[in-house]
């Protein structure tokens, strides 16, 4: 009986927690404009910015699924994701002036490139400072997983330089393409889906239904069982790394053209986030930490439209504060080892 009223209390209040900012505007909204078309646009941007922070997601849990380590690196490999994407596009003469359909496909061709530059990255990170620590106790990894991120920090740092970069607009990302329902649709929005739902959709059926997919979640499990049936244990987990940091690198470039600034520091905030929304999702859960990328992106536009950026980063962390208390496994739960 109380194990049932505990569950009650957790579903619900968590479902009460998480409706108190649009709930509370909403009714502003209704109050002084009669309408919902301002709370509504503040949700529909928020989840065009956590598609973002979805994707970067992504390579957290993955990684920490399968090798149960934080990767304090991800974060940092999505920054050379959009440094490599800015690089790669003027290298190519992308601009303003360019076709449609040359824009297009530049774009598309400038993804691959930031895609294979990132999971290659990120393959050879789990290879040179991992891989040899694997059997080390877990402190181990885990500083040097700090000492990478400090590490491809520097490298931003000597390629831009300390300041914020603007770059060139390609898509101009703040054009409205059409009004539904009073929510305007700019051409970053459609970027944002555009990109992150594809994406997230392949790696989903990938990992529920490709051979190496199922390699993955074997080894996730448990990695002696996984190689006692057969599976590369190493290789599958430089494919976990690769497909992270494939995820990072898509995130990187659709975050150069959704902001049309780039910096050396943007990894660690944007990575801050994404790690926040995969432990908020359940850490291991693909579907939680895409979850938990929107959700954060809802929070995080609602406190800079309605009360302060200043105040964003603690209400995003109130948040997951509050949401651990209520549920300490995460919103739809962990996928770890242990779990299992």
């Amino acid at each position: 009986m109380g194990a049932t009223v505990q569950e009650l209390l957790s579903k619900y209040g968590l479902i009460a927690l998480l409706l108190v900012l649009p709930v509370v505007y909403g009714i502003q909204d209704l109050r002084d404009d009669g309408n919902l078309a301002g709370i509504a646009n503040n949700l529909f941007d928020g989840l065009s910015n956590g598609a973002i922070i979805a994707l970067i997601a992504v390579g957290y849990t993955l990684v920490y699924g399968i090798i149960e380590l934080i990767n304090f690196a991800h974060g940092e490999v999505f920054m050379i994701g959009s440094f490599t994407a800015v690089a790669f596009w003027g290298l190519i003469g992308l601009g303003l002036g360019s076709s449609v359909i040359g824009l297009v496909l530049g774009l598309l061709l400038t993804l691959l490139v930031a895609m294979a530059t990132c999971g290659g990255m990120n393959v050879m990170i789990e290879r040179v400072a991992y891989r040899p620590l694997r059997g080390a106790p877990k402190l181990a990894p885990l500083i040097t997983a700090v000492g990478m991120s400090f590490i491809l920090q520097n490298v931003g740092l000597l390629w831009l330089g300390g300041s914020p970069k603007s770059v060139d607009d390609l898509i101009r990302a703040q054009d409205d393409l059409f009004t539904v329902i009073g929510i305007n649709v700019s051409r970053a929005d459609l970027l944002a889906f555009a990109v992150t739902v594809p994406l997230v959709v392949l790696l989903t059926l990938f990992v529920t239904r490709a051979r190496l997919g199922k390699a993955m979640r074997a080894t996730a499990q448990d990695p002696e069982a996984a190689r006692l049936m057969g599976i590369n244990v190493d290789t599958t987990i430089s494919l976990t790394f690769l497909i992270g940091g494939m995820m990072a690198g898509a995130a990187g470039l659709t975050y150069a053209l959704y902001q049309t600034t780039i910096w050396f520091f943007q990894g660690f905030q944007a990575g801050l986030l994404a790690f926040t929304a995969a432990v908020m999702g359940g850490i291991g859960n693909l579907r939680g930490a895409v979850l938990g990328g929107l959700i954060i992106g809802c929070i995080q536009q609602i406190s800079d439209n309605r009360i302060s950026p200043s105040w964003t980063p603690a209400i995003v962390f109130a948040y997951l504060i509050l949401i651990m208390v209520f549920r300490p496994q995460g919103l739809l739960g962990e996928e770890t080892r242990e779990a299992g």
